[in-house]
């Protein structure tokens, strides 16, 4: 089962459920902007990426200018910002198991199919 974190407002999000369903998959869906996820759930997508907490977060956003944060900021920090604020959280994320890719290009999220 894929686990999709998507924001329907976001046209790369709507491309991504729009690819999934295309491949004949029904990803179930985590409207994240609505049902934030706990740190566990972030601390989990993040191994499950691979990646550096900062690169699973949209830096442009007002609100981690606004929140005083930055590339340099502790994993911890940026870990309780997306908790906190959640529209920090790049989208789409897909999560399959120990897996997770963040949709952007959206073709990254047949790695998971």
């Amino acid at each position: 089962m894929i686990t999709y974190w998507h924001n329907p407002r976001c046209s790369k999000s709507r491309a991504g459920l729009a690819l999934f369903e295309e491949k004949g998959v029904t990803p179930e869906l985590r409207l994240y902007l609505q049902d934030s996820p706990s740190l566990e759930e972030l601390q989990a997508a993040q191994a499950a990426l691979g990646l550096p907490v900062i690169e699973m977060m949209r830096s442009g956003e007002k609100i981690f200018k606004e929140l005083g944060l930055h590339k340099e900021s502790p994993e911890a920090d940026l870990l309780t910002a997306m908790v906190d604020h959640p529209i920090l959280i790049e989208r789409p994320l897909a999560i399959k198991g120990n897996k997770a890719v963040i949709g952007r290009p959206t073709e990254a999220l047949s790695a998971l199919l």
